[in-house]
């Protein structure tokens, strides 16, 4: 994944994210806007195979990419919380 920062204001900020889907794009978008800093979460993909998604975050005036930052350390943190579940049941 290659992310780059296309602007960013006190509280916007818009990045394009290489590589990836609608998979990574929507778990961030459901965390950004649970996250009452948000004001606006979305994301836009033109098409899949021939364009790249592109973020855009409003927030309250939180520095958007703290608050992009706890998204992702959130999703992290439940994946390694799958991770640990799924690995207790298959091994039961």
């Amino acid at each position: 994944m290659e992310l780059n920062i296309l602007s960013k204001t006190e509280n916007e900020l818009e990045v394009e994210l290489k590589g990836e889907t609608h998979t990574l794009l929507n778990m961030l978008r459901d965390l950004l806007i649970k996250d009452e800093r948000v004001e606006i979460a979305f994301y836009d993909m033109k098409h899949v195979s021939i364009s790249d998604p592109i973020l855009y975050i409003k927030t309250d005036g939180s520095d958007p990419i703290q608050v992009l930052r706890d998204a992702a350390s959130i999703l992290v943190a439940q994946c390694v919380e799958f991770s640990d579940v799924f690995s207790k049941a298959v091994n039961a």
